[in-house]
């Protein structure tokens, strides 16, 4: 299984998925036809990893087969959440402590030689990234140019934990994310920030081209203040809201400004 991506991506849904889902379903979230999505879901099956059950038919028909994954044996939801109750009660400080932990976890981890040399580069890193840790990463080329670029993560193995202790789970994999993308070169060229639940099954990863950024306010700051037209100088725009990508559009507010205030 571990040499296909669409049943690794499959594998990724169920788990963050609240409750079977069957194959016309999984069908319309990957953007595979339905009978490419139940040759794999058998395979997925056969390896023990998901299980079937029967649900009732939307309207007349036969019984729909719905799938969901195998629990893993090592309870590693229980365990994190553990962890997470163990680093205090300020959200700021776990924030901190959590990016810190994730960063530790980037520095360990195996992610081969990728440099970074393009916003593009970090891109496909983190991509490869997160499909690897099970978060089922989707580009979003509508919100791309030059300088910024957004995924959509449309699962999360620790999901259920997140809902109630983003800060901690949300902080660790910023953390390694950052971590991944230095070791490979993009310290101060590249910044991630992680907008959590801007829908109830959706998180968003966003990536920010930061030497043109850097280049941009230094010319900004050349300038004397009036210089611009109607005399007044533009106001600098807060990083995380300078171009809300549709998705935050029309997000929960409340969710908004936490993330803002976190990430």
């Amino acid at each position: 299984m571990s040499d296909s991506w669409p049943r690794r991506r499959l594998l990724a849904i169920l788990r963050g998925a609240s409750e079977p889902l069957d194959a016309q379903e999984l069908a319309r979230i990957t953007g595979q036809h339905v009978t490419t999505v139940r040759f794999h879901l058998d395979v997925l099956t056969k390896e023990s990893l998901v299980r079937q059950f029967q649900q009732p038919p939307r309207g007349r028909g036969r019984p729909r087969i719905g799938y969901s994954a195998v629990q893993r044996s090592v309870g590693y939801q229980e365990l994190a959440q553990v962890l997470a109750d163990q680093l205090g009660l300020d959200p700021r400080r776990r924030s901190e402590a959590a990016v810190a932990a994730g960063r530790a976890w980037g520095g360990r981890l195996d992610a081969g030689d990728h440099p970074v040399e393009s916003l593009e580069d970090a891109r496909d890193l983190t991509l490869t990234l997160l499909s690897e840790l099970g978060f089922a990463p989707e580009r979003d080329p509508a919100a791309e140019d030059d300088d910024h670029v957004l995924i959509r993560m449309t699962a999360c193995p620790l999901r259920e934990l997140a809902r109630t202790h983003s800060e901690v789970v949300c902080g660790v994999h910023l953390g390694l994310i950052r971590e991944v993308l230095d070791r490979n070169g993009a310290r101060g060229e590249v910044n991630v920030r992680l907008h959590p639940f801007v829908e109830p099954e959706l998180c968003l990863t966003r990536l920010e081209n930061m030497a043109r950024r850097n280049q941009e306010n230094r010319e900004t700051a050349s300038v004397p203040v009036g210089a611009e037209q109607g005399g007044t100088e533009p106001p600098l725009t807060p990083p995380l809201l300078g171009r809300v990508a549709p998705q935050l559009r029309n997000a929960d507010p409340n969710v908004a400004k936490q993330s803002a205030q976190q990430w």
